[in-house]
């Protein structure tokens, strides 16, 4: 199509001819009208962004509710109602606890490792006042992966939430803190073993009265207001900068869903997941409406919290609504104030059978990261799609999306022959990139992890298009239909998605090659039918000589549910019957994932995890129907 008719078209959506024309030109591009929709959606995000970025911080968008309704519900927890102006009192006590008793100061890091609950929310607040940057640790992690990630970003302490589980995991790993100071909430101090310190007596000294916002007068956007933690596409995770600046963008994308002070956010995800941790809480935060919190997601609990609470907006990864529809079906089913679903991974069947069976008015399924600058949303209700690259609107963005041909083995680009990446056309999958605006780049290169300036290197594509461009890799592969609506088709590179987790193979495999009859290891995610995403395999070698026996397989069994959070536990392992050498592994990678565990294609020795009798038993035919029929 000439660029000159696509200016027209662009014209017609900007609303410079007459309806009669754009419904000419509907008629010629009938998927016209979901561009239609786009624009009003980047009006609307803008719109939120030039509201938010005032020279204020978010922080202060928050006190500044609490000024003006201190009474109002901020959160409801367990049926117990918290409003933001208990909320910001709990916080002030943080934040001059922090300040006064631990000498902490603008511009220090603190890890963070506490449930979903209130605790959470008053203590990163508190921090917040300060200036001070949260690591916000997956309180499911264990042994080397917790050491890892806790330490991954030189925090001044550690907090560490109620529950016995979590002072147990940090009590495991306590030597290799190498003495970062450890802070127990929910423990009187008798309780607490040598090397912790009872977090909840120092905060209850401290007094509730706001710090004067002095405290945080050398603070920026670009200041970082916390981590959140990913497996990226390569090695091991990584926390992921989010500025003051992208924590704004974070609040604001729930304006995607008209978010209002009237409404009411429900969230069972964990607080460390940039879907509740951000969009959800920085949301509240931002517009002053109410969240319940959920400890834990029940799908059993799921609707009829949404009545009781008079919830208007979900938050959710795929699998929530896979389970939801496993329930049976009630004629309250379609009872409820839910008027919009924001989040992602919804399978085409699954998003359709949403729709019918609860009627929900908007299903905003979406596409991003948590460290890319790019973010498509779904307005359409078009089950499946996570977005729209329009061709018209493309020529309208400054940093436009792309899809481009790439190679699986290598998880990068096909060049042409002048050296430039191909863009897909209609009908294909591509690899999917974001162009990097000329100010997010500091000496010509992008930080987005705190980890080595190769890692960072890693996820960006020079000179895409022309000479000196830089663009951002997500890893994902999507699929382009004829009415340029995006789809999620697979994610290359060591990640692969479970349970809405993102899985590291690299950590899995560094985990897993402990013990010493193994000599090295693949791990890859393969599909399961009814699932979304893939479930975590490995392929093993063992030394030269060596067989696999009973006790062997105890002992991987052993380290994979001690050292490994459930998500990353391989469900299948195949013992490889050729020593394959660790650099041809990865060129393997693609057929394993290929292969699977279909046992008309693996010779080799297949086991499944078998939670039974707590070990990796032989996969049989009969045993795979059983496995895959359980509750995986």
């Amino acid at each position: 199509m000439p660029v000159s008719l696509l200016d027209k078209a662009v014209s017609g959506i900007a609303g410079k001819v007459t309806p009669a024309e754009l419904l000419a030109w509907q008629t010629k591009f009938p998927w016209v009208k979901y561009d239609v929709q786009l624009m009003e959606l980047r009006k609307k995000l803008q719109k939120a962004q030039a509201d938010l970025m005032t020279g204020e911080f978010l922080i202060d968008k928050f006190e500044a509710r609490v000024a003006s309704h201190p009474q109002k519900t901020m959160l409801i927890f367990e049926d117990c109602v918290f409003t933001f102006g208990f909320m910001n009192e709990q916080a002030n006590r943080v934040a001059n606890m922090a300040h006064r008793q631990l000498g902490l100061k603008s511009g220090d890091t603190v890890a963070v490792m506490i449930t979903n609950e209130p605790a959470f929310v008053w203590t990163t607040l508190g921090f917040q006042k300060l200036g001070i940057a949260v690591a916000l640790i997956n309180f499911n992690l264990r042994m080397k992966s917790l050491v890892h990630k806790v330490m991954a970003t030189e925090p001044k302490a550690f907090i560490v939430g109620a529950g016995e589980d979590l002072l147990h995991a940090v009590t495991d790993v306590l030597e290799e803190l190498q003495g970062l100071p450890v802070f127990v909430q929910g423990q009187s101090p008798g309780q607490l073993p040598a090397g912790m310190t009872d977090f909840d007596s120092l905060m209850g000294r401290a007094v509730p009265v706001q710090p004067d916002p002095s405290v945080r007068a050398k603070m920026t956007y670009d200041s970082i207001m916390a981590y959140f933690y990913t497996s990226g596409t390569t090695g091991l995770p990584k926390p992921v900068y989010v500025s003051q600046k992208k924590a704004m963008q974070f609040a604001g994308c729930l304006t995607a869903v008209d978010l209002s002070p009237d409404d009411v956010i429900y969230a069972v995800l964990p607080l460390y997941h940039a879907m509740a941790g951000a969009i959800g809480l920085y949301g509240v935060m931002y517009k002053g409406c109410s969240m319940v919190l959920k400890r834990k997601f029940s799908a059993s609990h799921f609707w009829s919290d949404c009545r009781r609470h008079n919830v208007t907006v979900l938050l959710y990864v795929g699998e929530i609504f896979r389970h939801i529809l496993a329930q049976p079906k009630h004629a309250l089913d379609t009872v409820h104030q839910v008027r919009s679903a924001y989040g992602n991974g919804l399978r085409k069947d699954i998003f359709e059978e949403v729709l019918r069976r609860f009627r929900i008015p908007v299903m905003c399924e979406i596409f991003g990261s948590t460290e890319g600058n790019a973010q498509n949303h779904n307005v359409a209700n078009k089950p499946g799609a996570v977005g729209r690259l329009s061709p018209f609107l493309t020529l309208t963005e400054p940093n436009p999306n792309v899809l481009v041909k790439f190679d699986y083995s290598s998880a990068m680009p096909v060049r042409d022959q002048h050296g430039r990446c191909i863009k897909v056309k209609p009908g294909e999958a591509g690899l999917y990139l974001n162009r990097v605006p000329d100010h997010m780049l500091s000496n010509g290169t992008l930080a987005v992890y705190r980890a080595s300036r190769e890692a960072n290197e890693s996820k960006l594509v020079r000179n895409a298009f022309t000479a000196g461009d830089v663009y951002f890799s997500y890893g994902d592969i999507l699929y382009l239909d004829e009415e340029y609506f995006i789809y999620f088709y697979d994610r290359i590179g060591d990640t692969f998605r479970w349970k809405g987790e993102n899985v590291s193979t690299t950590e899995v495999a560094n985990t897993m090659c402990s013990p010493d009859f193994i000599r090295d290891i693949c791990v890859y995610g393969v599909q399961i039918p009814g699932h979304s995403g893939r479930a975590g395999m490995a392929a093993l070698t063992l030394n030269e000589g060596e067989k696999m026996t009973p006790e062997r397989l105890k002992h991987v069994y052993k380290v994979c549910q001690d050292e490994l959070p459930s998500y990353a536990r391989p469900l299948f392992l195949r013992v490889l019957l050729e020593v394959q050498l660790s650099a041809t592994f990865k060129q393997h990678k693609v057929e394993f994932i290929q292969q699977g565990y279909d046992l008309t294609k693996v010779k080799d020795d297949l086991y499944y995890l078998d939670s039974k009798v707590k070990t990796y038993s032989p996969l049989t035919a009969e045993a795979l129907v059983s496995f895959l029929q359980s509750k995986l």
